[in-house]
This record gives structure tokens, C-alpha cells and sequence, in this order.
């Protein structure tokens, strides 16, 4: 399914971008990771990477042009898609947001005409300090966590360096830095929470007294007009600034890395000098830094032995003491448990139980992956077999609002990820149109991202049923909380070896047990049996599944 790509917001106050380059061009193959273009900002110029890989079919915006954030920038599909349809609603979308861009700056302009002659000294911000706020990362973010700091007080900071891990309600993700300069003020300790546009922090030249700025606020028209007469104020010294924000290499030339490879690089250790990076034009990327097998730096070493000893030194805690570890809960972790217990509590819950003879799938997947290049699980079936199963039970595949209940004509299936920090449920959108082979790529993918904390949150919304296997873990039959607005979720088990009844003799079989937890509000238990009878005959009938 193609991708649209908007012009992205790559800083604070961009309002609109300009592409200084295309460095793919329509029709050309596209990986995740590879850098699309560059595009100027109000800030800087900057590489703008692909989330998606595909085939580039459309480009909206031509080199040179400028266009608001939002605006059709690119569509990524499979190669020969259709994509009129996403053409004309981008269209109408640019123009309309173009439209309404325009006319808030024009009320902006007039609120600060109105509004100049009471303004007062009090809480301005010097020249050349910026106000960072805390970031809306994910569309239903309300709060953040910073996780950890990764710049402290004091510490230099280059455009695109990252300056905190942020927890949202979705995932953990890095923060990067649009401006260089001295962390002058951390407003947000690590572990604490708050507030999106909360102070996240400030970054200025070194010195710089910020104990007068009024930070409720965030940046005023003072702070533009300051940082508009910097700008023209020192030519020279905004060259050298830009040049100094690039890493050279030992024959002089530039370095291309990503931020978070030379977070890694600085780490372990590694010159990035010392690195061939893989992506495009050579740049370096994560995969880079970690095959890379070169000798770390002493100061590296030493502070691993350091760790060492300190660690070997750690106070022997006797057998029978009584103690306690207390860990602050992550915003994720906050999350989940008001959703989850929100579930609970207000949809009536229900849960049945069926056993699935397994033989033929255990045979049928045996025989597919036999063949090149095919890799396919047991939770795969079981995605392909529950996305059928619900299009001959529309019911299943509802949501309660109130006074209506929606049935979904589309289905968007839920896969649960257990990560570090809790548990992602992922989407594969249209699963009964996918094959089992185009299933188990697409799981494995949204997988690995939602555990390398690189899924986007566009990845995990709009389920409308959720698949939980436990299988994995030898767990034989457990039961789940609903993903709401979802009316059900299926719960798996593992599959269990022992005897069996067949043709009216005892052998050995291999047998699954499925739980199907429904909100009884939608979905009435004739309703649910009913599903996992047609659900039962597609996974001890794989074949039906191949039609």
C-alpha cells in the first residue's frame, strides 16, 4: 500500500520548507533509511530520511520550491501502484492547508500589532537563546518522560546531536537538537514527567544569565526579532558555526552520519573517521557502528575496566535480608495500565476456549518453508486464518461508542510486542488481502522496530482486532484484556503434544487452545462461538487459506 510523505516540521517554528535537492528521483528503488532530500528550513539545511521502502512514484514538491508543513512531498509504493486517488486528496489537502497557513499568520500579525505597545523587558529572552520545549511526539501525546539525558548542563550541543530519550504514550524515542550551542538549563529531570510545551530545556551562547526568562510562555516575538538580528549581524560567523556542526575526515572531506551512529560511535569509542558507511553517498548508519571491528579508544577501555572494578566491588547482600527495589513507572508503562484497567472496567468481558487440531498446519507450513526464501510461523496462520474468519464475521469486528456501534468494512489487524518498556501492539492494515508470506515479513518488521524503539506511531494506530500469542513462552491457554476501541482479541496458546481420539482410536496429536476474550456489549456469544468454529476450520484446514 503506497505511503504519502508530507513536508515534515524540523523544527519548532518551521512553518514551511524548501527542497534544496532530491537525492532519489521518481522511479528509483527506496529503502528504509535512505535519505529522500534535502530541505531547508528556517534553521538549517537538512537530510530528511525514509521511514518506508518502496518505489518513489510521486514527487510533489520540485527542487526549489517552497511549501507548508503538511504539504504533499512524496508518495512510496510498490512499483506500478495506482495512486491517483492519494494525488487528488493531497492536492486539496496542500492547498486547503496552505490556505488556512495563510490566514492564521495574517491574525497572528495583527494580535502582535495590537499587542506591541504592552509588551514590557521582563522574561525576555537574550539574543541567540533558544527555548526548547517538550515535543508532542505521537498524535495522542499528551505527556512526556524524559528517560534519560544524554547532554547535561553545560555541555556543547551540535545541530542534529541528540539530547534526551523521551517516553511517550507509544514508545521510547530520541529527541534531537535544531540548534548548537551551550546547554544552558535542563527544565525536566531525568524520570520526571510533564506536560507537552512543558520547558524541556534551553540552549544558548555559553554564560548566557537565563535565571530572568520567563519560560511560561516559550518563545516570543522578542526571540524571533533577537534571532532575525543575529542572523544579519554575523555572516561569518554563522559559516563558521555551520561548518564546525560537520564531522571531517582524515583527508579533510565531510562525514555523513546519522545522529543516533554517532551517539554510538562516541560510546563505544570509534572515530567515525575510521568507519565506510553503507547508506547513501556513504553515509554512516547504525548497522555501521556495530559491525564495525576496529580497536576502541584507550579512554573507552579504561572506563569499561573502571566499571568493572566498581562493580566487583558491590557490597555482598547476605541470604534473608529484606529489601526492595523501587522504579519509577515510564510513561508507557502509565499508559498501559490507564487503558488497560479503563478496559476492564467498562467493557464486560467474556472469554471462550477452543482446541485446534494442528497436525495438517504443522504439515502445510513444513512444506512452504521448504521452499526459498519462505519463512512462515504458526502466529502467522493464525493472523491470515482470524483476518478470514472476521470478514464472514463482521460483528467480531466492531467498536461501541454509545448510541452506535461501528462494524469496520476494513481489517486492520493487531499483533502484541511485548518491548523493554511494556507491551506495542503494531498494525497490519488490510491483513485478509495479504498472503502468509507478506504477513510473516510485515510482522517481523513491525517487530524488530517496536523492540529497536524505531516504529512510528502512525504504525500503531487503527487496529480494529488484536492477536496475542504467548505460544512462544510454552504458555498452554491464558486469556487477555481487550485493546479498545477493539470488541475482542484472541488469545494463543502453545501447541501441546499428546494423545488424541482419532478415528475412534487414541494417538498422538498435536493440539492449540485459542481464547477469544469479547466485549459483550458488540459481540453475544453465539456470535463469538461462531467465529471460532470458521476460525478452527481454517487452521486444521490450512488449504482454504491458499484459495
Amino acid at each position: 500500500m503506497a505511503e504519502v510523505i508530507k513536508m515534515p516540521r524540523l523544527s519548532d517554528t518551521m512553518e514551511e520548507g524548501t527542497v534544496a535537492k532530491w537525492l532519489k528521483q521518481k522511479g528509483d528503488k527506496v529503502e528504509e533509511g535512505d535519505i529522500l532530500a534535502e530541505i531547508e528550513t528556517d534553521k538549517a539545511t537538512m537530510e530528511f530520511e525514509s521511514f518506508y521502502e518502496g518505489t518513489l512514484l510521486h514527487i510533489g514538491i520540485e527542487e526549489g520550491d517552497g511549501a507548508p508543513v503538511d504539504a504533499l512531498l512524496a508518495i512510496i509504493g510498490e512499483e506500478g501502484e495506482d495512486i491517483s486517488d492519494l494525488l487528488d486528496g493531497g492536492a486539496d489537502d496542500s492547498a486547503e492547508k496552505k490556505e488556512d497557513k495563510k490566514e492564521e499568520s495574517e491574525k497572528e500579525e495583527s494580535k502582535e500589532d495590537s499587542d506591541s505597545d504592552e509588551e514590557d523587558n521582563d522574561g525576555e529572552i537574550p539574543e541567540g537563546v533558544e527555548i526548547i520545549k517538550m515535543p508532542r511526539l505521537s498524535d495522542t501525546m499528551e505527556e512526556g518522560t524524559v528517560a534519560s539525558w544524554l547532554k547535561q548542563e553545560g555541555d556543547k550541543v551540535e545541530e542534529g546531536d541528540i539530547l534526551a530519550e523521551i517516553e511517550t504514550d507509544k514508545a521510547t524515542m530520541e529527541f534531537e537538537s535544531f540548534y548548537e550551542g551551550t546547554l544552558l538549563k535542563i527544565g525536566i529531570q531525568e524520570g520526571e514527567s510533564a506536560k507537552v510545551d512543558s520547558l524541556l530545556a534551553i540552549i544558548g551562547p555559553e554564560g548566557t544569565d537565563v535565571s530572568k526568562i520567563d519560560v511560561s510562555g516559550g518563545s516570543s516575538k522578542k526571540a524571533k526579532k533577537s534571532e532575525s538580528k543575529e542572523d544579519k549581524k554575523d555572516d561569518t560567523k554563522e559559516q563558521k558555526e555551520e561548518t564546525g556542526s560537520q564531522a571531517e575526515g582524515k583527508d579533510g572531506g565531510r562525514i555523513f552520519a546519522s545522529p543516533l551512529a554517532k551517539k554510538m560511535a562516541e560510546d563505544k569509542g570509534i572515530d567515525l573517521a575510521d568507519v565506510k558507511g553503507s547508506g547513501e553517498n556513504g553515509r554512516i548508519v547504525k548497522k555501521d557502528i556495530e559491525n564495525f571491528k576496529g580497536a576502541e579508544k584507550p579512554a573507552a577501555k579504561e572506563a569499561e575496566k573502571a566499571e568493572e572494578t566498581t562493580a566487583s566491588l558491590q557490597p555482598y547482600v547476605p541470604a534473608g535480608e529484606e529489601s526492595f527495589e523501587e522504579r519509577k513507572n515510564s510513561q508507557m508503562r502509565k499508559i498501559i495500565a490507564k487503558r488497560l484497567g479503563e478496559s476492564k472496567f467498562t467493557a464486560p468481558h467474556y472469554y471462550l476456549t477452543i482446541e485446534v487440531d494442528m497436525a495438517n498446519a504443522m504439515a502445510s507450513r513444513k512444506h512452504i518453508n521448504e521452499m526459498p526464501d519462505v519463512k512462515v510461523s504458526f502466529n502467522d496462520m493464525v493472523i491470515k486464518a482470524s483476518a478470514m474468519a472476521l470478514r464472514k464475521h463482521p460483528q467480531v469486528n466492531s467498536q461501541w461508542t454509545g448510541d452506535t456501534m461501528k462494524l469496520a468494512k476494513h481489517i486492520h489487524m493487531g499483533v502484541a510486542v511485548a518491548v523493554e518498556e511494556g507491551l506495542v501492539v503494531p498494525v497490519l492494515k488490510f491483513a485478509d488481502q495479504m498472503s502468509l508470506t507478506q504477513i510473516g515479513g510485515n510482522v517481523k518488521d513491525l517487530a524488530g522496530k517496536a523492540r529497536n524503539k524505531k516504529i512510528q506511531p502512525s504504525e500503531m494506530e487503527g487496529s480494529t482486532f488484536t492477536v496475542s500469542n504467548l505460544g512462544m513462552f510454552g504458555i498452554v491457554e491464558f486469556t487477555s484484556i481487550i485493546n479498545q476501541p477493539n470488541s475482542a482479541i484472541l488469545s494463543v496458546g502453545t501447541i501441546v503434544e499428546k494423545p488424541v481420539v482419532r478415528n475412534g482410536e487414541i494417538v498422538v496429536g498435536h493440539t492449540m487452545k485459542l481464547t477469544l476474550a469479547c466485549d459483550h456489549r458488540t459481540v453475544d456469544g453465539a456470535t463469538g462461538a461462531a467465529f471460532l468454529q470458521t476460525l478452527k476450520t481454517y487452521l486444521e484446514n490450512p488449504v482454504t487459506m491458499l484459495a
